[in-house]
């Protein structure tokens, strides 16, 4: 049985509960993520139809449905007195890169959203990430750690997926997730020029623990290397490590 294709949402909702007012323990209808993007883009955004399928990803009759049953819960929750939660669904956050045909964010929006963040004194730190150590290839990073910095102190962190995308693409997810600062092993020269459109600041030639290269950026001893790896003409399972790509410390010249 084939498997249902992810849908392309842009951005996942900032308000996600919805409660009536005069009714504070009533039922609550669970709205997805693709269904609460279909409503945006043909109710808010004024897109056709087939102009909402093309930016999810999907076929015409698959976002008439998507819609369809995304109104259906709408009226119920505002016929019937119900809540409305938003969350859940068959879906990947696109990549926010300025070029993405099927993506409404653009480079400024993006950039406006991550200055709003460091005006809140928040800083987002990212670390390509795999069993607690710094992945050498980012290229193929699977994960990234992610962590939130306020007063040059950690307050919290996360392990997010790459959504499967690579290379010059993740800049764009890191990007969509308004990541201030880089932190990886071996890294290519084009994704080095992407981060810089996306306004990151790149951390190159890091190993080791992820806890570790983080404490040693916000103690200021951690430089980025400029370490460029080039896996093209290297085998599926050599990696960074394996010819000097990344197998020295940021700090370490």
């Amino acid at each position: 049985m084939p498997r249902c294709r992810k849908r392309i949402v842009c951005k996942e909702p900032d308000v996600k509960v919805f409660i009536p007012q005069q009714n504070d323990n009533s039922e609550m209808l669970i709205m997805t993520v693709d269904e609460y993007e279909s409503i945006r883009l043909i109710d808010l955004e004024g897109f056709s139809q087939e102009e909402c399928a093309n930016k999810l990803g999907v076929a015409r009759t698959t976002a008439q449905l998507i819609y369809n049953n995304a109104r259906e819960k709408i009226a119920k929750a505002l016929v019937m007195g119900k809540g409305l939660q938003i969350e859940g669904g068959n879906y990947v956050l696109c990549d926010g890169s300025p070029h993405c045909k099927k993506c409404h964010l653009t480079k400024s929006y993006l950039n406006q959203r991550q200055l709003q963040e460091k005006e809140n004194g928040i800083m987002r730190i990212a670390v390509t990430y795999d069993n607690e150590e710094v992945f050498q290839h980012f290229g193929r990073t699977e994960n990234f750690k992610v962590y939130e910095i306020e007063n040059n102190q950690v307050i919290s962190s996360e392990v997010i997926s790459s959504n499967g995308q690579g290379h010059g693409a993740l800049a764009g997810v890191l990007a969509t997730n308004q990541i201030d600062v880089l932190i990886c092993g071996g890294i290519g020269g084009g994704a080095q020029m992407a981060l810089a459109e996306a306004g990151i600041e790149l951390c190159a030639g890091a190993t080791g623990n992820v806890d570790k290269a983080v404490s040693s950026y916000l103690a200021g001893t951690l430089v980025n290397t400029g370490s460029n790896c080039n896996h093209h003409h290297h085998e599926d399972r050599h990696t960074c490590g394996d010819h000097g790509c990344g197998n020295h410390g940021c700090g370490k010249h």
